[in-house]
């Protein structure tokens, strides 16, 4: 067992872990848990009831954050043409084509959070497909990432935002940043409902039983907190 702090003991004191939390009390608690000395993430943990050795079950999709992450996320597009200049212009840290693949194949370049790219660039791409796909940056329809030269502002300004990708895990366990413990409460309950509505919706046909069968809310290091996975499913803000 790893030996923890004075400080994340004394925070850890602070949540009953027989306790299901509602999530208005989850995120005071996640809040004043937190006890590292930056602006610290908040993470919500789904357990979900699905196999994920079928693929059918599989979850991969998006979420548009009304606050974002508290992130700033680089973008990187892969246009031809005026699309390069428009999506630049739009928000884009870096947009080439030929030059960007080179970078990253010769130079490892991998300054960036988030790729973009037009449908005609994806043949291209795919060269270097075993450099991003490790790393979660290869462009994917399912998480809206290969979009029509004309979209890629739009999309630009939504990753910018606050979009957020989200997959399972190996072990059927979503683990999604939903802004800072410097967010209001408002803020937070706000993004929470948005992140829970697409996991909702994202169900897959195929999954059995309870689909979302435990929730919890933490901080960069803090302790985990339990809710009740019938309140937060349920939440409802005006």
């Amino acid at each position: 067992m790893p030996k923890h702090g004075k400080k994340y003991l004394a925070a850890a004191a602070k949540v009953d872990q027989n306790q299901l939390y509602s999530p208005e009390e989850a995120i005071n608690l996640v809040k004043e848990t937190s006890f590292v000395g930056f602006d610290a993430t908040i993470e919500v943990h789904l357990r979900l009831g699905i196999d994920p050795r079928h693929a059918d079950q599989n979850i991969r999709t998006t979420v548009a954050l009304p606050h974002g992450t508290g992130k700033t996320v680089r973008v990187l597009v892969f246009a031809q043409g005026e699309a390069i200049q428009a999506a630049l212009d739009a928000g884009a840290d870096f947009a080439g084509s030929d030059d960007l693949i080179a970078r990253i194949d010769k130079e490892n370049f991998f300054d960036f959070d988030v790729a973009i790219a037009s449908p005609d660039m994806m043949g291209k791409v795919g060269r270097i497909g075993r450099k991003l796909g490790p790393r979660g940056l290869m462009p994917n329809p399912k998480s809206g990432t290969i979009v029509p030269a004309e979209e890629l502002p739009r999309t630009i300004r939504e990753v910018r935002g606050g979009r957020v990708e989200f997959r399972n895990d190996k072990t059927g366990i979503l683990h999604v940043a939903i802004g800072k413990v410097s967010f209001t409460p408002q803020q937070i309950a706000e993004n929470f409902v948005a992140l829970m509505d697409a996991v909702k919706a994202a169900k897959p046909s195929g999954a059995k039983g309870t689909y979302i069968r435990t929730v919890t809310l933490t901080s960069t290091m803090g302790p985990g907190i339990p809710l009740n996975p019938s309140l937060a499913q349920g939440l409802a803000l005006n």
